[in-house]
């Protein structure tokens, strides 16, 4: 029997021998990395910046692109070292802080999209007591708690699966997780499994119920207002709805892949799914809500050409 204290490393088994194609893949990568980075990077610096973009839509946002660059960070400098490397392995604690990073990052997205969708009902559904409801100093409180409470909630299972007795050291990955580690354990995971019902259900059902609830009442708004209302909701709706849709399906096809057995699925296949969310999502997001609005877009230009 193999215990927590003798595995100093794990074994990632999904990378496969490219031989020279692996520069190839190391230079896409990479180019994939400059382009989050510089995209949100600029998009965080223009909201700082500019004194009229710190509105809670914007100040949103900006918490948004600070997500996806700490996201980003955690898988893919990892990724550009696997790629190179000869031998895929990761030291047991560099896992285990991989799985907590990525872990917050995907609640932290989940959770600006709920508070997002909140804002957005009440700028279109409550107009008049927008200013009123969404003061600064409330804001600052929601992102404080959100990420303080996505941080402490996704630190507690990874100390849970730290503290377990493993069988074995490989992971059919290209980056750490924490589901496929759990299964090397040969030790109970009651306490792991319990805890993980218990935050799933917590991450998940308040920032949808908040989503549903929040666009149910957009969509009586635009039923029963004027034309001006819903081309007005459908801007401003339609870019969030786009992100969360495309945050859904890679946690989707995430979730399917580590809990069903997806042997016959071929491995770049399985790779791509895994990779999906945490390539795409902070990909996209600068241009879905960033550059797409107007306020931003033209600040960009006036700093990027000043």
């Amino acid at each position: 029997m193999i215990n927590s204290t003798k595995v100093s490393y794990f074994i990632l088994s999904a990378y496969v021998d490219t031989g020279l194609f692996k520069y190839l893949w190391f230079m896409v990568i990479m180019s994939l990395y400059v382009s989050i980075v510089c995209s949100n990077l600029l998009l965080i610096v223009v909201i700082c910046m500019n004194r009229s973009l710190h509105e809670p839509m914007y100040l949103f946002l900006c918490s948004l692109f600070v997500n996806e660059l700490f996201g980003s960070t955690g898988l893919f400098p990892f990724l550009m070292v696997q790629i190179l490397s000869d031998v895929h392995t990761v030291s047991f604690s560099s896992c285990y802080l991989q799985i907590f990073c990525l872990f917050s990052y995907a609640c932290m997205e989940l959770f600006t999209l709920a508070i997002m969708s909140y804002d957005r009902y009440l700028a279109i559904c409550s107009p008049l007591h927008y200013n009123t409801r969404m003061t600064f100093k409330r804001v600052t409180v929601l992102l404080t708690v959100i990420w303080s409470y996505a941080s402490i909630l996704c630190f507690v299972p990874v100390i849970l699966s730290s503290s377990l007795q493993l069988c074995g050291n490989i992971i059919n990955k290209v980056y750490c997780d924490n589901y496929p580690i759990k299964k090397l354990a040969c030790s109970y995971t009651t306490a792991s499994d319990i805890y993980g019902l218990f935050a799933t259900s917590l991450t998940v059902a308040f920032p949808v119920s908040l989503i549903l609830f929040s666009y149910v009442r957009i969509l009586k708004v635009c039923f029963s207002g004027s034309k001006q209302t819903r081309q007005k909701a459908v801007s401003t709706c339609s870019p969030h709805l786009a992100s969360l849709l495309n945050f859904s399906f890679g946690c989707f096809f995430e979730i399917i892949q580590s809990r069903f057995d997806m042997n016959c699925v071929p491995n770049m296949l399985r790779v791509f799914l895994s990779l999906y969310s945490l390539t795409c999502q902070p990909l996209l997001n600068p241009f879905l809500h960033g550059l797409n609005m107007k306020k931003i877009r033209i600040r960009c230009r006036n700093l990027i050409f000043l």
